[in-house]
């Protein structure tokens, strides 16, 4: 059921859940921990989801993406692996999000199979426009709000760096950094196509409650449009 071919449009939309192990270890074998937290979230109707680790092996990386993205595609969702291509491609993923100092989106492309997404961390209208022009399939956007999950993450600008993206190109805007159930809405009103959460959706239980909330919030503001 892998949604590999289909348009960005209709695949970065709506809920964008990172799982990320920093977040979702609390207690309990890392594997059972992560595999319960992502099946929760696709369960609550998720169908967007990253895997972001910046700490784990090479092999780890790849066993659990792997299995990650079987688990997306047997419920139809998208998945995308955080920074490392190779594992993304390895592993049969969706699609790769790159940072600004990751591999470059134009050698990144050369390697990517035909309707395998590509996405790109930008801070600013300057740089989605220079993504967009290299090819990206979506930009993210950020940090709009403040966040405790990015020891690097740039000064939040809140939702009118989200409405100066949106303004800049015409592929999909993910609003990313200190997205929550109280401020998503916000986002997406400022333009945002996605708000990707970390924090607020697998800190803690209730994970398939806390993505239904989201979807709700989504789902609101799409019929408003």
């Amino acid at each position: 059921m892998s949604t590999r071919g289909a348009g960005a449009a209709s695949r970065i939309r709506g809920l964008y859940a990172i799982l990320d192990l920093s977040v979702v270890l609390a207690g309990g074998k890392p594997e059972e921990v992560l595999d319960a937290a992502l099946r929760e979230t696709l369960e609550g109707g998720c169908r967007l989801v990253q895997y972001r680790d910046k700490k784990s092996t090479a092999r780890a990386l790849l066993e659990r993406a792997s299995r990650f993205s079987a688990a997306c595609h047997g419920t139809g969702a998208t998945f995308l692996v955080n920074d490392r291509l190779d594992v993304a491609l390895l592993s049969g993923a969706d699609g790769c999000h790159l940072g600004q100092d990751d591999l470059p989106l134009s050698a990144a492309r050369q390697l990517a199979p035909a309707g395998f997404l590509l996405g790109v961390s930008t801070h600013g209208a300057g740089e989605a426009i220079r993504a967009a022009a290299d090819g990206a399939d979506y930009v993210g956007c950020g940090a709009v709000f403040p966040t405790g999950t990015k020891g690097d993450a740039v000064t939040p600008r809140g939702t009118a760096l989200v409405a100066e993206v949106a303004g800049a190109v015409a592929i999909p805007v993910v609003a990313i950094a200190g997205i929550t159930r109280a401020n998503a809405a916000r986002a997406l009103r400022a333009g945002a196509a996605a708000f990707a959460v970390i924090s607020d959706l697998f800190a803690g239980e209730g994970i398939r409650e806390k993505t239904k909330e989201f979807l709700s919030i989504w789902e609101a503001e799409a019929r408003a449009r």
